[in-house]
């Protein structure tokens, strides 16, 4: 799964921006006034917060990005833009005199927050003529518009925006708060984290449940998807894929669900705005929707792994990208392999099937697969069952069992998905995998092959590659019977 050239998208994010400080010291004891820790605070540290550390996130993959949002004309607003500008983030801040610029300030130690002190006070009484008409000359520059709401006051009437960026065509990405979904009315995607979700829609009891509460939710709203985002979970798309089928539902939503991957989770501050930052940048390079949130699951995975609000690059982006694509290979069943292969296909991945005996594994067969597997991105192997194999080449046949051939298969380099297969061919198998690219090798026409037609005619392709000469499973035991013979 290659990462896309962020550095193609330009994002325009506007939202409730805040400057997040941390107080940094060891405690070592009691203060004598209070039963409370006393922190000897040696260290402090000022990070762009909220929409900021949206913008933050999305110029640290190389995304061209706009800030808009509201601030007071002091220090904290100042500190914020020299943070933004040293990232490469063009900020349009609208300053508010008498207001405070939104802060909040956390006093750590040993990798723990003791207290949060939060200075504020909301927008949404104050004049946003001017931010109107700024966003309106701003979102003609731009590929996707960003609406990161902390009901702050910013977005406080987030329909003006919205209709301002459809009427340049601009899709539009939410991050919501509040329990109103409906003042996003028209904007592309929303990403609710579920408790956020459950607070509009009430209590969801099933996965059933929330595909049906999604449904009456993107009705409401006019959404064209949804990605909620579920913690220990992971993060489920809902969303209307293109319908070529007259007889399907138009209005019907796909579900895409994504597993968590953190392997050990130190904060989740700020990763809410890493997935919207992550998922807007793919989409503003072109990335479908599922692929896009493929990524963002990813990102999310490494910023949770980090303390305080957090960035990912493009090298760590990248490493998350690859483990994972070495953990979800091995044997599987139909159901399984159906499974992973849409994901895979999802996230733009090209998918090779080929099948066989597999009987004693050879050079001729690993070279065979190694030049199967470089057609595409993943490589499943079909392999016969003992009986398939006994019909196929007699009685004494085969000499490994069916689970040894598919644990000698699935520990090659070269294949991913590894499952059996009990009747005479694997026409059904692949008719209902249908790979991208169909491999068989030997000396065959393409009309011959089982699954072929079925691959074609869904738009892939069928390969003949040649075995290595001189080597075979029938010569190799041929061999040592006439060896044990001498």
């Amino acid at each position: 799964m290659q990462i896309p050239d962020f550095s193609q998208a330009n994002i325009l994010i506007i939202g409730d921006v805040m400057l997040d400080r941390y107080w940094t010291g060891p405690t070592a004891r009691i203060s004598p006034e209070a039963p409370v820790p006393v922190v000897r605070v040696d260290d402090i540290e000022d990070r762009p917060g909220g929409a900021a550390n949206v913008a933050i996130n999305a110029a640290t993959l190389g995304a061209k990005v706009t800030l808009m949002g509201m601030t007071g004309e002091d220090e904290a607003a100042q500190i914020l833009s020299d943070r933004l500008a040293a990232m490469n983030v063009h900020c349009s801040f609208s300053k508010v005199a008498g207001q405070d610029t939104i802060t909040k300030l956390r006093v750590m130690s040993r990798n723990q927050q003791l207290l949060r002190l939060d200075f504020e006070k909301s927008f949404a009484k104050d004049d946003k003529s001017d931010l109107l008409a700024q966003f309106e000359s701003e979102v003609q520059k731009v590929d996707l518009v960003v609406l990161s709401d902390y009901n702050k006051g910013c977005l406080s009437d987030p329909q003006a925006l919205i209709q301002i960026a459809n009427k340049y065509h601009k899709p539009i990405v939410v991050d919501p708060k509040g329990s109103d979904f409906a003042k996003y009315r028209g904007a592309t995607i929303i990403t609710p984290n579920m408790s956020e979700f459950e607070g509009e829609m009430g209590e969801v009891e099933s996965e059933g449940d929330l595909l049906s509460k999604v449904q009456a939710l993107q009705n409401k709203c006019e959404l064209d998807a949804v990605l909620v985002t579920r913690s220990e979970k992971g993060m489920s798309l809902f969303y209307k894929e293109e319908v070529t089928d007259k007889k399907a539902d138009p209005s019907e939503l796909s579900a895409y669900h994504l597993p968590a991957h953190a392997k050990e989770v130190y904060d989740v501050t700020g990763a809410g705005d890493t997935v919207i930052s992550m998922l807007a940048c793919g989409m503003s390079v072109g990335l479908s929707l599922p692929v896009a949130c493929q990524f963002a699951n990813h990102a999310a995975s490494v910023v949770v792994g980090k303390l305080g609000t957090s960035t990912v690059t493009n090298t760590e982006l990248a490493l998350a990208v690859n483990a994972q694509a070495h953990q979800d290979g091995g044997i599987v069943n139909a159901e399984q392999l159906k499974l992973v292969v849409k994901q895979a296909q999802a996230r733009g991945e090209k998918v090779v099937m080929t099948n066989g005996c597999f009987d004693i594994l050879h050079s001729g067969h690993v070279a065979y697969l190694s030049e199967a597997a470089r057609l595409g991105d993943r490589l499943i192997v079909a392999v016969n069952t003992d009986e398939s194999v006994r019909k196929l080449k007699g009685e004494g046949r085969p000499i490994n069992n069916a689970q040894r051939r598919m644990a000698v298969l699935a520990g090659l380099s070269a294949v991913d998905w590894v499952l059996p297969f009990s009747e005479d061919t694997p026409q059904a198998l692949i008719a209902d995998i249908l790979p991208d690219i169909l491999v068989k090798g030997g000396d065959y026409q393409i009309h011959e092959i089982a699954g072929g037609k079925e691959v074609m005619d869904n738009g892939g392709e069928v390969r003949v590659l040649l075995f290595e000469e001189g080597v075979s499973t029938t010569g190799i035991i041929s061999q040592i019977v006439n060896a044990d013979a001498k």
